[in-house]
């Protein structure tokens, strides 16, 4: 019995609250002479469940070296520049009145330029993990952000 799913959502949720949009205005004002606009970037949340990943018997290990070549296969050929991997833990309840399962999970959060590129890649990256793992769904935030500093 594992129970991830809402926890994992929770913690999208929380960790997308934490985040600040621009302010009103940002990308609405006009670009000086000479000045090329801001970009328009976004903050994308994927909350994957770690289960498809756990062979049975085969132990955390593998777990791991699967999800590390998902990430190898999938995210770093679309998101070259880098990406932010958290763990998570959460719980999930498939039905009403059913059980409660525990779930380990996977953040991972990629800060892109809102393009239709981009988000084709995050479908990829979503209709990749789903045909992986079998799994029903990927719980998928978007969110504003400032372009980022370096």
């Amino acid at each position: 019995m594992d129970f991830r799913a809402p926890f994992v959502i929770a913690v999208c949720v929380l960790l997308g609250a934490c985040q600040s949009a621009p302010g009103p205005g940002a990308s609405a004002a006009p670009a000086a002479a000479g000045v090329v606009a801001p970009e328009t970037w976004v903050r994308t949340e994927l909350c994957l469940d770690l289960a498809p990943f756990e062979a049975e018997g085969l132990g955390l290990a593998a777990a791991e070296g699967d999800w590390r070549e998902f990430l190898d296969a999938e995210v770093t050929p679309r998101f070259p520049g880098g990406f932010v991997v958290l763990d998570g833990y959460g719980q999930r309840r498939e039905t009403a009145g059913g059980d409660i399962e525990r779930v380990r999970s996977r953040v991972l959060v990629i800060m892109r330029p809102d393009t239709p590129a981009s988000l084709a890649s995050i479908e990829a990256i979503r209709a990749a993990y789903l045909a992986r793992t079998g799994a029903k769904t990927v719980p998928t935030t978007d969110m504003p952000v400032s372009p980022p500093r370096f």
